[in-house]
C-alpha cells in the first residue's frame, strides 16, 4: 500500500504519543504493561493472534543494546572508572527496556498499519 510522507509522519507521531495509528483519537494503553483489546473511538484491533508482539519485543531488545552501545561509547571518553561505567551501563539494561515498553508496542502498531492496515473488530 502507498503512502504519502505526511501519513507516515502522522502515523508514527501517533505512535509517539501512545495513540491509535488509525485514528489518534484514544491511547493504546490500558494501565502500565498492559495494552488495550482495541481502540475505543474507531474500534480497530491492537492485540491479534498469537505471536504478533514478537517483533515489538524485538524492537525493544535492539533499541536497548542500540542505546547501551552508544552510552558506552560516550563513556569510553570519561574519565569514569570501571565500576561506575558499568554501574551506568547495568542501570541502562535495566531501566531502558521498561520505559520504551509502550513504545516499542505503538512503534510496531503503527508499522504494521502503515504496510498493511489495522483490522477494524466485525460488527
Amino acid at each position: 500500500m502507498k503512502r504519502d510522507p505526511r501519513t507516515i509522519r502522522l502515523v508514527l507521531w501517533r505512535a509517539l504519543k501512545l495513540q491509535c495509528p488509525a485514528c489518534g483519537g484514544a491511547s493504546i494503553v490500558q494501565r502500565p504493561f498492559n495494552l488495550k483489546h482495541r481502540c475505543t473511538v474507531c474500534d480497530t484491533i491492537f492485540k491479534r493472534e498469537e505471536g504478533f508482539f514478537v517483533g515489538a519485543i524485538m524492537a525493544n531488545v535492539v533499541a536497548t543494546e542500540v542505546f547501551i552501545l552508544a552510552i558506552y561509547f560516550l563513556l569510553l571518553f570519561s574519565t569514569l572508572s570501571e565500576g561506575v561505567t558499568f554501574t551506568i551501563l547495568f542501570a541502562t539494561a535495566i531501566a531502558f527496556p521498561l520505559l520504551f515498553y509502550h513504545h516499542s508496542w505503538s512503534l510496531w502498531l503503527a508499522m504494521d498499519h502503515l504496510i498493511e492496515g489495522l483490522p477494524q473488530a466485525k460488527k
